[in-house]
């Protein structure tokens, strides 16, 4: 009897230790995703940092946030993805895409790891827009109220038992947004059909919000913003229309540099016209969304006042 009682004893023991070595196995492969409300941030990944302030804000201490290009001295682009990106991107519950060929390196790293449970949000979709299309959604204040409801949607989907949570923080990135918003319907009121230039198709959307009329030659801006040369009659149109003061500003993308650019803001300056320059990425990295646009609207309102 003792024999047997300690036979027992002993398959007890080894089988607690089979229990607990694979626990440990199961670990070191991944645990499962925390279920919703456990207290367990989203992990949330942003191609962009624009998109990525927007997303953090909305997310409160509830989501936790990785932009993935946040270098002004970068081309979104142009980006080059890393091993560090494509380990972010399997291991995201949530990603946030801009979509229309602007990040299809993030669509090769979605790609390549397809079996991923996570959740994948691409403003283009939204907006049924596609490659070859100005994708500079962004710039559109109609369009990032549309995205903001979105995330706030998707954030209740993927975390339902803290959706009252994600209400209240979908209603305060409102109200944060209020001057963004004030600051769009001023320069609308005041200076609606001034005609404006800009050297890249980055402004086309705002400039639409804002009542101005952009009359910069759209293959010349085109051109620019997808690196190549523009045409040459378009070179010439759009200096004929800054030495003939047919513009009032000139908008420039201030992390893009062309010699051709840079000859237009000269030659801008040269004949009194201001210059004012808008960023491609959140500029300073540390801005948010808000702060950054208002900002650039504001130096926009004072470049239109002058005249």
């Amino acid at each position: 009897m003792l024999y047997d009682t300690e036979y027992q004893m002993t398959r007890v023991i080894k089988a607690l230790l089979i229990g607990t070595l694979l626990s440990s196995v199961l670990a070191a492969c991944g645990a499962p995703a925390a279920s919703p409300g456990s207290g367990q941030p989203l992990q949330v990944i942003a191609g962009e940092n624009f998109w990525g302030s927007i997303a953090s804000q909305l997310g409160g201490t509830h989501v936790s946030v990785t932009s993935i290009v946040t270098n002004p001295n970068t081309d979104p682009h142009e980006y080059e993805s890393s091993a560090t990106d494509a380990r972010a991107f399997a291991t995201a519950d949530y990603v946030i895409l801009n979509g229309a060929g602007y990040d299809d390196w993030g669509q090769k790293l979605l790609s390549a790891n397809p079996g991923s449970s996570r959740k994948v949000f691409t403003v283009a979709d939204l907006l049924n827009k596609k490659a070859g299309d100005n994708p500079h959604f962004w710039y559109n204040p109609g369009w990032v109220d549309r995205v903001v409801d979105r995330i706030a949607a998707d954030y209740q989907a993927l975390d339902p038992a803290d959706s009252a949570y994600f209400s209240q923080q979908r209603e305060a990135f409102q109200t944060a947004l209020q001057p963004y918003h004030d600051a769009i319907a001023h320069i609308r009121s005041s200076f609606a059909g001034v005609a404006v230039g800009s050297t890249e198709s980055i402004v086309v959307y705002m400039a639409q919000a804002l009542g101005l009329n952009l009359i910069s030659p759209p293959e010349f801006m085109q051109a620019i913003s997808e690196g190549s040369d523009p045409p040459a009659q378009t070179v010439a149109e759009f200096q004929n229309q800054v030495s003939r003061h047919r513009i009032t500003v000139l908008i420039y993308n201030s992390q893009t540099s062309t010699p051709i650019t840079e000859n237009l803001k000269q030659l801008a300056a040269n004949n009194g016209i201001p210059v004012v320059g808008i960023s491609e990425t959140v500029e300073p990295t540390t801005a948010s969304f808000q702060d950054w646009q208002t900002k650039q609207l504001n130096a926009l309102q004072a470049a239109l006042s002058r005249q």
